[in-house]
């Protein structure tokens, strides 16, 4: 894991700035760095490394091929480096060295890059360039465990793993885009291919960008060598049709081998990280299922019972016999976090779990400079409530006549009473199919505050408007579908990047391991969850695993989520004030952004009648990042 940047026909100054560009991202590489360029010096490449295969310098970037033809600047981790390694030694292919940045570099070399990131199994964001064409080729992994932004600065293309990096470029005058911060307000992030700024893009999961001379936007070329609307489309085309039991093993068996794959694919020492949920569970449970030796585990708990699972974690661990570390929080541990959020994701992101998992990846680091991690159990294996609420919602609605339910949708603000918090909620009455339901019941809560901001979705089309009506034939898989498109890569994984980069541990996903997400897409909607006592349970078929190796009594505990109690805090006299400075009616009348009655609005409805506790984190998150970023 490391860190990466590119800067192309940025003039006199580029090297400088690719210097200053390596500078911002440090942390996503402390144990070396590099840069490159060209031999008339119009491409620059940087990079910072993270050691993690291959510690000699023999792996050390940005790196040139054997032939000279191609130079690479890469982050991330081929798992299953060593087989296509095999592949090349029998292609004639020599190598230098033990890495799998080399591996990764001769066989886009050999096969080109749609071909060779087919062959690999792992998380990666690279930039290639191309001595004799002139091309310069970023990519991105199949489900975006690693970030690649781009876009254009005074007329130069430029790239980095950080978007931090790109805004300290001398002469970045970039705008913020005022037409995106609906969607922010409403989702808490900036979905790819959007960012915060004007002419600044995110590479979306599975894709491929190509830039050919002169470097302009009229000369990018996107392909796409993986996509997982299309692997759930064809799962669900052809279902598993083994009986479940033969679908679990199959999924251990899966699981098991992705797990092995990234165990061994690390020189340094590898943990991970657990709670009480079923996905870390099951993670850490088959990790050690393959290993000789007490695994690591981390668990981080808090005082307040209601927010703590380090006791059950606890259990879980000695049942297995890891060799566990947990650590206990504070409130004022979590209250130190928080003004370094803003510089650790560089645009504004609010997700309130960042502190908590910054402080697990902070301690995890002390041990070990690898962590795998659960996530992505929820999105491929029907987990989330709301899956089984848009059902319940959706089967009450459906026999309304349409026309019936919008205008009652419309007549619903006018309705004494309705609290302002839930004066828009009429607009869920006019959904067309449970896939609409669920865009409807996200847009609500963010479009429902008047924050006098442009709105125009058709001009800004993204995953959760733009996925097909009943794609897949159930609104279950459907929504799954959704989040995985949007939600899991542009707040999850974003979230646990960002926050384990900024101490420097890499943190791997076991369940996103291809063949793992391919097959999770061929099973039956009733392998993935059952109804018992009254309500839905998902992830039936990863607890199945699970339960093979730990007591079921131990998982059935109600989930308290990895979460912090920080809108009661923001009500104290500490944050409240903090809160308060950021939106004031100077700050927010020299910004020039928001409507400032709008904003006193929001926040005396938050602190007298606690409504819009989401969308208060969401402006705190984006005014603490302007103000961070030196921005008016």
């Amino acid at each position: 894991m490391c860190g990466i940047a590119g800067l192309i026909r940025f003039g006199s100054g580029s090297e400088r700035n690719i210097e200053r560009m390596k500078e911002r991202m440090v942390h996503r590489g402390p144990d070396g760095e590099g840069t490159w360029h060209n031999a008339d010096g119009s491409v620059w490449f940087g990079h910072r490394r993270l050691s993690i295969i291959d510690l000699s310098p023999a792996g050390a970037q940005p790196m040139t091929s054997g032939s000279g033809r191609m130079t690479i600047t890469y982050n991330g981790e081929i798992y299953n480096y060593t087989e296509v390694r095999d592949r090349l030694l029998s292609d004639g292919i020599r190598f230098r060295s033990t890495s799998d940045t080399e591996v990764l570099l001769e066989a886009i070399e050999r096969y080109g890059a749609k071909e060779a990131l087919s062959l690999c199994k792992g998380m990666f964001a690279i930039g290639v360039y191309d001595r004799e064409t002139g091309e310069i080729t970023l990519a991105r992994d199949r489900v975006g465990e690693k970030p690649l932004y781009y876009g254009f600065v005074n007329g130069a293309f430029v790239f980095a793993s950080d978007i931090g990096c790109i805004s300290v470029l001398e002469g970045f005058r970039n705008g913020i885009r005022t037409d995106v911060l609906p969607i922010y307000f409403t989702h808490g992030y900036s979905p790819a291919p959007y960012t915060v700024y004007e002419d600044i893009w995110k590479l979306e999961p599975g894709k491929i960008l190509t830039i050919r001379p002169p470097y302009d936007k009229n000369s990018i070329v996107r392909d796409t060598y993986w996509s997982v609307t299309e692997v759930a489309k064809q799962g669900q085309k052809n279902l598993f049709r083994g009986s479940f039991e033969e679908a679990s093993t199959e999924l251990e068996r899966l699981l098991r081998a992705s797990i092995r794959r990234q165990i061994l694919a690390s020189d340094v020492p590898v943990g991970a990280f657990l709670s009480a949920g079923i996905d870390s569970s099951t993670v850490v449970s088959l990790m050690q299922a393959e290993s000789t030796q007490p695994v690591r585990s981390f668990t981080i708990g808090m005082e307040d019972p209601k927010y703590n699972e380090a006791v059950f974690a606890g259990e879980i661990a000695r049942h297995l016999g890891t060799d566990h570390t947990e650590m206990y929080i504070s409130e004022a541990d979590c209250k130190e976090v928080i003004p370094l959020l803003p510089a650790m994701f560089g645009e504004p992101f609010a997700d309130s779990s960042q502190i908590p998992t910054y402080l697990v990846s902070r301690m995890t680091k002390q041990h070990v400079t690898v962590s795998l991690s659960g996530d992505a159990g929820d999105e491929l294996f029907c987990g989330y409530n709301t899956y089984y609420s848009i059902e319940r919602i959706w089967s009450k609605m459906k026999w309304l006549w349409t026309p019936l339910r919008k205008t009652a949708g419309t007549l619903w603000k006018y309705i004494p009473g309705i609290p302002a918090g839930k004066k828009s909620y009429g607009s869920i009455l006019s959904a067309s199919s449970p896939e609409d339901l669920y865009r409807k019941m996200m847009e609500t809560s963010g479009y429902s505050m008047n924050w006098r901001l442009p709105l125009d979705k058709s001009r800004i089309p993204y995953a959760y408007t733009t996925m097909k009506r009943d794609l897949l034939g159930d609104a279950c898989h459907d929504v799954m579908l959704m989040d995985l498109l949007m939600y899991h890569p542009d707040d999850i994984l974003v979230k646990v990047d960002r926050t384990a980069m900024a101490v420097s541990l890499e943190t791997r996903v076991p369940l996103l391991d291809p063949d793992v997400v391919e097959f999770a897409w061929t099973l039956p909607v009733d392998y993935l969850r059952t109804y018992e006592n009254g309500n839905w349970t998902g992830k039936r078929i990863l607890r199945d695993v699970l339960y093979r190796h730990v007591p079921r009594e131990l998982m059935e505990r109600p989930k308290k989520g990895f979460s912090i109690p920080i809108m009661k805090w923001l009500k104290e006299p500490e944050l409240r004030a903090w809160a308060e400075e950021l939106i004031s009616d100077k700050a927010i009348k020299e910004q020039g952004i928001f409507d400032p009655a709008a904003v006193k609005e929001l926040w005396n409805n938050f602190i007298e009648k606690d409504i819009w506790q989401t969308q208060i984190w969401y402006l705190l998150m984006f005014q603490a990042w302007q103000k961070q970023a030196g921005r008016p």
